[in-house]
């Protein structure tokens, strides 16, 4: 699984002229579903996500996380993310997990995100606007992938 955690102060993601997910301070995250991927990876990256410490204390240092300042999430699938260029210049999407699949995990994953904190998402497999106000600006790439 991949993640791009963005930092913002406001989020949204418009499926048909319609807002479907909308939140103020927090994190927009992309998140792509690999296709060997399974609940264990979840897991982990939810973990990681919520711990993750990259809002400012009084010393502006990186220091508080999520929760600390009552943040909220947007999360949106992003299949794109495991799209490979390094043999051509079309994307191929053959490391990203089918459709019906990443559908399933990437709810167990908002699923679990939820039970923590507030959850907005985007919408699987839909064409999606994303608006953002990036704080700082601030972008993290976090990856798990579990190899036997």
């Amino acid at each position: 699984m991949k993640l791009v955690v963005q930092r913002v102060d406001n989020a949204s993601v418009e499926v048909d002229g319609k807002i479907v997910g909308e939140i103020n301070k927090g994190y927009m995250v992309l998140v792509g579903i690999g296709c060997n991927d399974t609940t264990r990876e979840a897991d982990y990256l939810v973990s990681k996500l919520l711990k993750l410490r990259i809002f400012e204390d009084n010393d502006e240092r990186m220091n508080k996380t999520i929760s600390d300042v009552d943040g909220q999430l947007l999360l949106v699938p992003q299949f794109t993310l495991y799209g490979d260029v390094s043999h051509n210049n079309r994307p191929s999407f053959s490391k990203a997990m089918k459709p019906s699949d990443a559908k399933e995990l990437f709810e167990y994953y908002c699923r679990k995100c939820s039970e923590k904190i507030h959850v907005e998402t985007g919408v699987f497999g839909a064409m999606m606007n994303v608006s953002l106000t990036n704080n700082g600006p601030v972008t993290i790439i976090i990856e798990k992938e579990y190899k036997d």
